[in-house]
């Protein structure tokens, strides 16, 4: 079973939070896969990467291009794992695959969003009854990630 962690953004956005959560998950020798509920989404994400700051870029890719399996970071709407990722994480309310064939999964969502606010409780839910190991995550005002549950 996977170790499932839900992370409540109230102080900063999905573009501010997700760089730094792949970075530490590209440092831990890991592989990811980031799932978007839409194309529009991925694309959106596809160009932060490369520029969301000065100094560093993420390296990835997204499943239209070629060679997916040779991806550190992967981008996608497919429930498929096509870069043999240990981590998935699922975005704007992405609706997730068996999550079992990964050490981790992160589900991210808007706290100012009520629609992904009631995807995030289904999906807790979800979790729980499939005996996943669950945590949820809620940003401080320094924006740290503090543990609620």
């Amino acid at each position: 079973m996977a170790e499932v962690l839900f992370y409540h953004l109230t102080e900063s956005t999905l573009e501010e939070a997700l760089p730094g959560l792949l970075e530490k998950s590209v440092e831990r020798g890991w592989r990811a896969v980031v799932q978007t509920g839409t194309e529009e989404r991925r694309d959106a994400l596809d160009v932060h990467l490369w520029t969301f700051r000065d100094d560093a870029f993420i390296a990835h890719a997204t499943d239209r291009e070629p060679f997916p399996d040779e991806q550190a970071v992967l981008l996608t709407t497919s429930h498929d794992n096509m870069n043999g990722a240990q981590i998935r994480f699922l975005v704007d309310g992405a609706e997730p695959p068996d999550l079992s064939v990964y050490a981790r999964a992160v589900f991210i969502f808007d706290g100012h969003d009520a629609m992904q606010l009631e995807a995030a409780r289904g999906h807790w839910k979800l979790m729980k009854t499939h005996g996943h190991s669950v945590t949820y995550w809620q940003q401080t005002p320094e924006r740290r990630w503090e543990r609620k549950a």
